[in-house]
């Protein structure tokens, strides 16, 4: 029979509902409070109301549920140490972008084997976000999948656009909506204005096409999020260095953006090379320590074991070791977020 339609289709298969993964997996009152209050914290410390700084800190991607709990435990009893004076975010992704082909996320393919089992994979990534949360750490994510929000964002304090999507208008229309602050990455080669621009976009109100709770088609109308914010990640060279800091407060000002600066001490901010994030780190620091009060916060790309490992079909990856970007380990994770302690202090 003649067709025009679902040519390279080659399968379909209905998705539970938000509303029934939800029901399933419910946040309690307690979460749902630890939640809102890490956004308003968050919040504060984007305004400058609050002096606390916020440090974005975990894998580059989970691909274990037991090493990630096993991560978040330890940040846990860590972030008693430094409470006072850090805000820590425990960054939890599910979904990576890939500049080809490549493993996308644990939502996804949770079994890292091609086989695709994306329900189970949205079951899996919100049981751990609630068990993450239960553990009284924020958690932030990339909101990559346009429909993949309405089945986690609940659990999410901070949310990030990746630098190859915040271009994207249906990802700032989808960040207008978003109930928590955030923070939109320069591009790859290091353009800043495309991230402004993103900024102001989401600051605005929108109507787009969705995916309801019920797993209906929708159209939602936005108010505008007013906690658009910049994540510098590098680009051609790295972009956190004083002068990067001064040049881009500037551009902030004239769009008449007042939320405050992350920097991304990972990707072209190291210059790929993992152990190059602590470099990162110090100069922020010492910007901090010579006065400068708009670096809201940072990012650290951190994992049980330093390093990175490849995906070889047949074969378990070990837990503790990333499977995407290459991470610092735990220990300088630890050494690095109490150096930023005292630093602060």
């Amino acid at each position: 029979m003649l067709t025009s339609n679902n040519i390279n289709i080659s399968s379909r298969a209905p998705l539970t509902s938000p509303k029934a993964i939800k029901s399933e997996l419910p946040l309690s009152l307690d979460a749902i409070a630890k939640v809102v209050s890490a956004r308003q914290e968050i919040c504060d410390i984007l305004d400058g109301k609050s002096k606390k700084f916020m440090m974005i800190v975990g894998p580059c991607s989970i691909h274990n549920r037991d090493s990630a709990l096993k991560y978040a435990r330890k940040l846990s009893e860590l972030n008693k140490k430094v409470s006072d004076k850090i805000l820590i975010v425990m960054r939890v992704y599910f979904e990576k972008p890939r500049t080809t082909i490549g493993w996308k996320g644990m939502i996804y393919d949770p079994d890292i084997n091609g086989s695709y089992n994306i329900e189970q994979g949205i079951f899996l990534a919100r049981k751990l976000l609630l068990q993450i949360v239960d553990l009284g750490l924020p958690v932030g994510t990339e909101m990559l999948d346009l429909i993949i929000p309405q089945y986690v964002s609940d659990a999410v304090s901070w949310a990030a656009i990746g630098a190859r999507t915040t271009e994207s208008q249906t990802h700032r229309q989808l960040a207008s909506g978003l109930s928590m602050p955030v923070g939109f990455k320069n591009a790859t080669d290091g353009n800043v204005q495309v991230a402004i621009d993103a900024i102001r976009t989401a600051n605005s109100e929108h109507s787009f096409i969705g995916v309801t709770e019920e797993g209906q088609i929708g159209v939602f109308r936005t108010a505008g999020n007013p906690y658009g914010h910049i994540v510098l990640r590098g680009g051609n060279q790295p972009n956190y260095a004083a002068e990067h800091i001064a040049f881009l407060k500037v551009v902030l000002d004239r769009a008449k953006i007042k939320c405050g600066i992350v920097v991304d001490c990972s990707h072209a901010n190291s210059d790929k090379k993992y152990e190059q994030q602590g470099t990162a780190l110090e100069d922020v620091m010492q910007q901090i320590r010579n006065g400068e009060d708009r670096i809201a916060g940072v990012m650290l790309e951190s994992n049980l074991k330093p390093g990175s490992q490849k995906i070889v079909i047949g074969e378990t990856p070990d837990p503790e070791v990333s499977i995407t970007d290459a991470c610092i380990g735990w220990e300088e994770t630890e050494e690095l977020i109490l150096s930023a302690y005292e630093s602060l202090k």
